[in-house]
């Protein structure tokens, strides 16, 4: 969802490769302008409920909404404590002291949470009679577990042969998918590696993120391993486009990080080290950062994954709600899918109306979103209780399969109503 109309044209997905027979340079097109590593979709691998070793990701705390990974320690909640040492062992300390406080910040982030952004290298390999292709690619992952879970972008995966992962320390191991989810763009993957040589991220809560905060993405910009930028968070709630064809990822958080392909799949930080994002796309004509980049929020993907290591694939129900604008009152549906679920329940929202002309032999396509009569309804609730983010409305309505029926709370006219909305 997004407080500003879609652009998602222009959203760039962030893998990095090269194809060719033997091997020329060359890129695959997903769409319009989205780079992947390939095209179509393979079937999810699938995890089974015996796999507790696969599960063991932190359970919730009950007074947060995501979870919190135990092993990582911060000094009087402010900066996060050098609990993994960085390579170099000479004193740090000293070295710090000549810092500012914000490049002390940085500094400590860095050395606390490098180890814990992988990797990810990929082979696809394309026969045809003639020829035998090879394409190479490469994004970022991040360490969930010492049971050598590994998350990553779907995108980076997709359609791959081989998949491998390097740690810091440049140890290299074989990677097996373990399930995927196109739709929000997540995958799940896992090495056998030693305990000791994985550090997991801790989680933050996207939900509480504010435009203006400082931010943090750790990645491979073009296979350059590890590398920190430095950003703010320009906006949220904004939508994207998802490799699964006609979805957009909603809620997404959008930054002015410096971030490329090769990027794809590692971590956005907050100052405190707690992992919020996942870096995912950038708005670009030319595939390079031009400072307006994507990150799915930390919630999204605690949610997805979870489902995905205890069920082995999402299935969602769909309102038709494409974008919200966030008030103290309600969430405005400032585009509703026409035809879709929440406008046959009769939600009052904008709609897309796009309008082909010709002239001089040449097409031309307008888009306008039309104000719907009676004025917006404000969502102020799903089955009773309470959204107050697109965030939150997400969570809400995909907690549901489609065909089941929830209720939307909505105000109309200064009116509370009830909207029952059979999912798609």
């Amino acid at each position: 969802m997004s407080r500003a109309s879609k652009r998602h044209f222009l959203s760039t997905l962030l893998s990095c490769g090269v194809l060719g027979a033997f091997v020329s340079v060359g890129a695959a097109l997903y769409g319009q302008n989205l780079f992947t590593m390939g095209s179509g979709a393979p079937a999810a691998p699938t995890v089974g409920q015996n796999s507790p070793s696969l599960s063991q990701i932190p359970s919730l705390p009950s007074d947060s909404a995501v979870m919190a990974l135990p092993s990582t320690q911060r000094s009087n909640g402010q900066t996060p404590s050098l609990s993994v040492q960085p390579v170099a062992q000479d004193d740090i300390t000293s070295r710090l002291a000549e810092l500012t406080p914000e490049e002390q910040i940085a500094v400590q982030l860095y050395a606390t949470r490098n180890k814990s952004v992988v990797n990810v290298s990929t082979l696809e390999t394309r026969q045809s009679f003639f020829t035998r292709e090879v394409a190479e690619g490469c994004g970022s992952g991040v360490v969930l577990n010492q049971q050598g879970v590994i998350l990553t972008n779907f995108h980076v995966v997709e359609n791959t042969s081989k998949i491998a992962v390097t740690l810091f320390n440049g140890e290299t191991y074989d990677a097996k998918p373990i399930a995927v989810d196109p739709n929000t763009d997540v995958a799940v993957i896992k090495i056998n590696a030693p305990a000791d040589q994985l550090f997991p991220v801790e989680f933050g809560d996207s939900s509480k993120l504010l435009v203006g905060q400082t931010v943090y993405a750790i990645g491979n910009p073009f296979g350059l391993e590890r590398t920190m930028t430095k950003g703010i968070i320009s906006n949220l709630n904004r939508s994207i486009d998802s490799p699964q064809q006609f979805r957009q990822i909603r809620g997404v958080i959008q930054i002015d990080a410096a971030i490329n392909p090769g990027n794809s799949g590692g971590a956005l930080f907050d100052t405190k080290g707690r992992m919020i994002g996942m870096n995912t796309a950038i708005a670009s004509h030319v595939g390079e950062s031009s400072g307006v980049g994507f990150a799915v929020p930390i919630n999204t993907i605690h949610r997805i994954v979870t489902i995905l290591l205890e069920r082995g694939e999402v299935v969602r129900g769909d309102a038709g709600v494409v974008q919200v604008t966030e008030t103290e009152d309600g969430l405005i549906p400032a585009l509703i899918d026409e035809g879709g679920a929440a406008d046959q329940a009769g939600l009052r929202g904008g709609k897309l109306v796009i309008t082909v002309m010709e002239r001089n032999g040449m097409r031309y396509q307008t888009r306008k979103q039309v104000r719907p009569e009676g004025g917006f309804d404000l969502i102020t609730g799903v089955n009773g209780q309470p959204v107050k983010t697109g965030e939150d409305f997400i969570t809400a309505v995909e907690e549901h399969e489609p065909g089941e029926t929830i209720t939307l709370n909505v105000l109309r006219n200064g009116r509370q109503i009830e909207l029952p909305v059979v999912l798609n």
